[in-house]
């Protein structure tokens, strides 16, 4: 296994050229956020503006639009029961992803991705998302461009291997098999990629255990997809290790770091480790 280090961040944050425009870094569109669960979809959305991506659609109940054109005016929303709408949203996107908030009864939603995507588009499957893809023995069309965002639960779910048992090598069988990326969130976050060695973190903080985080790494991943054009796995491990690193950092002269404030640091971050 490999550990991640300040080096992955190096190795991805590049400095803009001087001759960019919004549609250099990417189109980021985001599947999510229920009547119940708008805040996921909230936090994820922002998640990907701060990180960088060039131009972000969430894609969410109509009951979450007026909260998000208030906390996120760079983002632009569409109602995800206007499939036509939907259809041209996905259409233009870089990197989707699904599952922030999403709920358990939209199916319809995840199938009707699955179903849109191309082999040029870029796909994180996060939170209820995980669920449904293990419930109903969906299949991904383009695995080599799929990152799984679970965690222990939802890899459970996802794997077939109990909390507890999810060994580095086991996960690693079932990964092989999969054909996608699987970012496994846990107290010792691991990233596994088909015949490929392992990442894991060393960092962290039980400062993160609270609501949204997951949903914050999902936006964050997004946006790094959309804008670094390197090795899918070096991109998203990237990513992750920011996450936990901002958090980190927070977390010396902080009790609880939100995840709203990991978001916060992200530009600050992202300059001080660009090459």
């Amino acid at each position: 296994m490999i550990e991640l280090t300040e080096k992955s961040l190096r190795n991805v944050i590049v400095k803009r050229p001087r001759n960019s425009h919004k549609g250099s870094f990417g189109r980021v569109v985001i599947v999510g956020g229920n009547a119940e669960y708008g805040g996921a979809a909230i936090l994820a959305t922002t998640a990907a503006v701060y990180a960088g991506s060039g131009l972000v659609t969430v894609a969410c109940h109509l009951s979450n639009h007026t909260a998000l054109h208030a906390r996120l005016p760079e983002a632009m929303v569409v109602d995800f029961d206007d499939l036509p709408t939907l259809t041209e949203a996905l259409s233009t996107a870089d990197v989707v992803v699904i599952g922030c908030g999403l709920g358990l009864e939209r199916l319809d939603l995840l199938t009707e991705v699955l179903s849109a995507l191309t082999g040029t588009q870029k796909l994180v499957i996060d939170g209820s998302a995980i669920t449904l893809f293990s419930e109903n023995n969906l299949k991904l069309r383009f695995p080599q461009n799929t990152i799984f965002t679970p965690h222990e639960m939802e890899l459970q779910r996802l794997s077939g291997l109990k909390i507890g048992c999810q060994y580095a090598d086991r996960v690693q069988k079932f990964v092989n098999q999969l054909g996608a990326t699987v970012v496994a969130k846990s107290s010792e976050t691991k990233i596994f990629s088909p015949s490929q060695e392992i990442y894991f973190l060393t960092i962290g903080t039980p400062a993160q255990a609270t609501g949204g985080m997951g949903d914050t790494l999902a936006g964050m991943i997004s946006g790094f997809l959309a804008q670094f054009h390197g090795e899918v796995r070096e991109t998203v491990a990237a990513a992750t290790y920011l996450h936990s690193f901002i958090a980190q950092d927070l977390a010396a002269s902080q009790y609880v770091v939100l995840p709203s404030q990991i978001i916060e640091q992200l530009p600050k971050m992202m300059k001080r480790f660009e090459c």
